[in-house]
């Protein structure tokens, strides 16, 4: 192999990528600047406090105090590159933790030591395994008074399992931190529990267990040498069967060379973690297929794992390179587009600066500007062969918290629809609907404060104001009985006139299974060529709603007759003709309202339990159990209706005195009690009339 692929080859083995992903105000912004420091990125470390961090640089992040946004940075040091990802914490901000978790070898999970282990960081934690990404824990804040480290790894093992073992242990009450892996000797004070040996060991023996040479090696010589376990570790941190925990504090910088150092001796290179989840085709008959994440000589696959819409920049696609080398002026193609873009500009982030390079390898993380092909999740690649390779689907949060949206100036609503496009298409957990019965622009996110971002994004960053209303709850409808319909549309005025007839039935499908449409049209009563126009009648009455005004799912619809006139039938009567059928026949169907029912977990003071599991019986929510949180603090699980759940923050603020928090998830959709349905059919038809 010629000395200048054999380089390219070395660059592959030299990439590490680590996503910090956790709950809120664990520290991941500080970690990072903490780790460019000592890695020689920048001078010194930025502060939160001060606005001057490199990953939370946007204006309204500085305002905020807290990361909105994923943000990407690299560092380059012992000759390893290591490309990181900084995540929000908040839960209404978890599709920017998702997305970074497909650009990544590893996850490594911070934990704040002074708070435990928080819903997030589970979440993350069973994300991350489930995405099989390698994954770590990195315990933060190790130096705060009263923290117990040693009870915080009981609280980790008992939570995710024995497979959790420290590499490292904090000393002096978290004022330095000894490395447990390799060096086994150390003259400084001990660790603040446990000891070196029993760490070293523990480790050592959960590694060798997956390789059946040196467990026998073990077992006769009572030790390994700690460099020869490289690929044993990683097939155990592949396997899950390993989950480092290391120990660090950002503010004093205790444990930061010790992290760096697992990162660029511990973790995985892109050739040494599970391969991505490639997939080729579509639906059912996707196959899987496997890229060669080691092979930089190869034909270029690519993913966009997040877009961006920089003011000056323009739109930005971030990629993750898995397979073959991406140069300016490569020819590369989006999914099954017939037609390339040229790379003009290839770009490294760090933070919301740009550094243009001249290649990207596999387990390079980089940016491509100004081509507006690009799509959050599409599959970039240079040989045709590929053009229907895509990443096995993710499955975000549903956005279920609504809110009405209008300009406040008349004429700006295209400004307006525009600049919401572009939000959405940075954000795979927000989306917006046209509600045709109301005729207003609803967008929908995680919650109010994944809304209020949004919002403050509009007026601050954008100059758009906008008024709102209060926030809509995402209902639907539905049928439980199969029904017919039938209308004949008849209009005639001077000229030619409109006639169209559709015969129609109609079933309920399952949960979640959508809409399907089905010609069962003989004869050519209705030709071919204006069955285009039944379909487009039949979903515009289903995205209008019939009862309530919500849109119609999970339903079947059969057309099996018609007439047409040879003169006067034209689409806009078959249109017409359709949607009154539809209207006709739900309304035979016995049709039903669905809510939203979420996932809710509520952390408190334990004396204050009762009242909250009362409070929530009161809003028709059904408690499944309680686990153990923070000291005093219990969680209880739950699940509730949407609808029930407005302003619950005020209220559990009176309830624990300003001590509780929540978070919710979508879980699924039920029929709401007959009374609240007759309530949304009343509203309804107050607004028709």
């Amino acid at each position: 192999m010629p000395e200048e692929a054999l380089a390219t080859h070395r660059d592959v083995a030299t990439r590490r990528t680590l996503a910090l992903v956790g709950p809120s105000a664990a520290g991941k912004t500080s970690l990072v600047e903490a780790l460019l420091a000592k890695a020689g990125a920048i001078g010194a470390p930025g502060s939160v406090e001060r606005g001057s961090t490199v990953s939370d640089w946007d204006p309204l992040e500085k305002k905020a105090l807290r990361s909105l946004n994923s943000a990407l940075v690299h560092f380059t040091h012992d000759g390893i590159t290591s490309h990181l990802v900084d995540t929000p914490g908040a839960p209404d901000f978890v599709g920017q933790s998702l997305t970074a978790l497909e650009a990544v070898e590893t996850a490594a999970i911070v934990i704040n030591a002074t708070t435990g282990i928080e819903p997030m960081a589970v979440r993350m934690m069973e994300w991350a395994q489930q995405r099989e990404r390698d994954r770590v824990i990195v315990v933060n804040k190790i130096d705060a008074q009263g923290v117990n480290l040693e009870k915080l790894v009981q609280d980790i093992q008992s939570a995710f399992g024995k497979e959790c073992l420290p590499v490292n242990l904090p000393s002096q009450k978290g004022e330095r931190v000894i490395d447990c892996f390799y060096h086994l000797t150390d003259d400084g004070p001990p660790p603040d529990f446990s000891s070196v040996e029993a760490a070293h060991r523990a480790l050592v023996e959960q590694v060798v267990e997956v390789d059946a040479e040196f467990t026998e090696r073990y077992l006769n010589e009572g030790d390994v040498d700690p460099k020869e376990l490289h690929a044993p570790l990683e097939q155990a941190m592949r396997e899950g069967h390993l989950v480092p925990i290391c120990f660090v504090s950002a503010r004093t910088g205790a444990g930061v060379a010790e992290l760096l150092q697992v990162i660029e001796k511990l973790l995985p290179d892109p050739t040494e973690s599970n391969p991505p989840a490639f997939l080729e085709g579509e639906g059912p008959d996707a196959k899987p297929t496997t890229v060669d994440s080691g092979n930089p000589d190869k034909h270029v696959i690519a993913h966009v794992f997040k877009i961006t819409q920089d003011p000056y920049v323009g739109k930005m696609g971030v990629i993750r390179v898995h397979q073959g080398t991406i140069t300016k002026d490569s020819q590369l193609f989006v999914g099954d587009g017939r037609r390339p873009f040229k790379v003009g500009h290839l770009f490294m982030l760090q933070g919301k600066d740009l550094k243009e390079v001249s290649k990207a390898v596999p387990g390079d993380l980089c940016a491509i500007a100004k081509v507006e092909e690009l799509h959050f999740d599409a599959v970039l690649h240079d040989a045709a062969e590929d053009a229907n390779m895509h990443l096995k689907p993710m499955q975000f949060p549903v956005p279920v918290h609504g809110l009405a949206i209008e300009p406040k100036r008349r004429g700006d609503e295209q400004r307006l629809h525009d600049i919401l496009a572009k939000l959405v298409s940075e954000d795979p957990c927000l989306k917006v609907e046209h509600v045709a019965s109301t005729n207003e622009s609803v967008v929908y996110g995680l919650g109010e404060l994944h809304l209020r971002a949004l919002l403050d994004r509009l007026q601050e960053i954008h100059k758009c104001e906008v008024n709102t209303r209060p926030p809509r709850i995402a209902y639907r409808e539905t049928i439980t009985a199969p029904a017919e319909g039938h209308h004949r549309h008849k209009k005639q005025t001077g000229g030619a006139g409109q006639f169209g007839e559709v015969f129609l039935r109609i079933e309920p499908l399952p949960h979640g299974a959508g809409f399907q449409f089905v010609d069962e049209v003989k004869g050519g009563a209705i030709p071919h060529n204006l069955m285009p126009a039944v379909e487009k009648g039949v979903q515009l009455a289903m995205q209008e709603g019939v009862i309530a005004g919500y849109p119609v799912v999970d339903m079947k619809v059969v057309v099996y007759d018609g007439k047409y006139h040879s003169v006067d039938s034209k689409e806009i009567a078959f249109v017409t003709a359709a949607k009154k059928a539809i209207q006709a026949a739900v309304q035979s169907a016995r049709p039903c309202i669905l809510e939203p029912i979420v996932n809710v977990e509520i952390t408190a003071p334990e004396q204050n339990m009762g009242d909250i599991t009362g409070d929530l019986s009161t809003r028709r929510g059904q408690v499944s159990g309680t686990q153990a949180a923070s000291a005093g603090s219990l969680t209880v699980l739950a699940q509730a209706p949407l609808s029930e759940l407005a302003s619950y923050q005020s209220r559990l603020n009176s309830l624990t005195g300003g001590q509780g928090r929540y978070t919710i998830a979508f879980s699924h959709y039920e029929a709401v009690p007959p009374n609240v349905q007759q309530q949304l059919m009343s509203q309804h038809k107050v607004k028709e009339e």
